[in-house]
């Protein structure tokens, strides 16, 4: 910025990661100043979104929504983070709504692969709530529509959470061959696709050890179309909480919360505080459960009755009272 304050990428990349370590006021104000001074980028209203989301500005959010309708290049990424939004609170038939919005705008500006970058982004919000059948889905046709690494990557981590561990494992291991010297690929999504189905085959354990390969850069973002950012925390607080380590799985799903410029409007940004709740359970601290379940039920007041997760968690919670 001080080399070249003119710079809408430099204007923009600053205010990114002013958002990224919580300095939202100054992310803001930054924003503020390059509009002020016509220093434009296209992404600034993305990045003003998810501030207003985390600042909880719902006139903000629908402000800059609106704005960007009808702009072939950021229609669409605007429609995605509405849909994220309307997971984030359980409303899941709105979220697939945004999504078919989203992927329809992308098409219509000639971005197939983005589009499908949404069918199985989307696929993964559906397997973590428990809708294996709609997952597998949106995992298929995400494929069906384009191979790129951030699609196969995610319909992997949805139909491996889905239970379809041998698609999962032969697009992971097309991802290997394909890409051998990527960063992403390599120490994110290959750890991630092997850890889901480690989990679902019950092997906790195995799930830990698959996800170690992340740790060093698991708090970035993996600079794709759609923020994508915490899922191997989020999935080995799932597989500690898979072998009854408590302690050790509450650390994971406090480590999302402890970010919440890096999460965002993502949906693991409300399940971590179930997954807490379940953690808090299993080390036999009711209180401390009772709290964490009842934020989640907060944050999900709205949500649609029938997502399996909701079912189970509030099940949980009766147990608890």
């Amino acid at each position: 910025m001080k080399l070249d304050p003119g710079s809408a990428n430099n204007n923009v990349n600053l205010v990114y990661a002013y958002q990224w370590v919580n300095r939202l006021d100054e992310a803001k104000a930054t924003a503020q100043e390059a509009k002020t001074h016509n220093v434009y980028s296209p992404w600034t209203p993305l990045v003003f979104y998810v501030i207003d989301f985390l600042q909880h500005d719902a006139a903000g959010m629908e402000r800059e929504a609106a704005a960007e309708m009808g702009k072939p290049s950021l229609e669409n990424q605007m429609l995605f983070l509405e849909s994220e939004t309307a997971a984030y609170g359980g409303e899941f038939a709105k979220a697939r709504e945004l999504t078919e919005r989203a992927a329809d705008s992308a098409q219509r500006a000639d971005l197939k692969e983005t589009a499908a970058e949404y069918g199985a982004h989307a696929a993964i919000r559906e397997a973590l709530a428990g809708d294996m059948a709609g997952a597998k889905q949106g995992a298929q046709a995400a494929l069906a529509m384009a191979n790129g690494k951030n699609v196969e990557a995610f319909s992997a981590v949805a139909l491996g959470l889905a239970g379809d561990s041998v698609r999962a494992g032969q697009l992971a291991a097309e991802l290997s061959n394909r890409f051998p010297e990527d960063t992403i690929v390599q120490f994110d999504y290959l750890p991630m696709i092997r850890a889901v189905i480690a989990l679902r085959s019950g092997e906790s354990g195995k799930a830990v050890e698959a996800l170690a390969p992340a740790a060093p850069y698991e708090l970035g973002h993996t600079n794709s179309a759609i923020t994508f950012a915490l899922y191997p925390v989020y999935l080995r607080g799932e597989a500690y909480l898979g072998a009854k380590q408590g302690t050790a799985a509450a650390a994971e799903f406090q480590k999302i919360l402890d970010h919440p410029g890096v999460v965002g409007n993502e949906p693991i940004g409300a399940l971590a505080h179930l997954g807490l709740g379940r953690s808090y359970a299993v080390t036999g601290d009711s209180a401390k459960a009772k709290s964490a379940y009842q934020d989640f039920l907060a944050l999900w007041k709205n949500a649609d009755p029938d997502i399996p997760i909701f079912t189970q968690a509030k099940a949980e919670y009766a147990k608890l009272k």
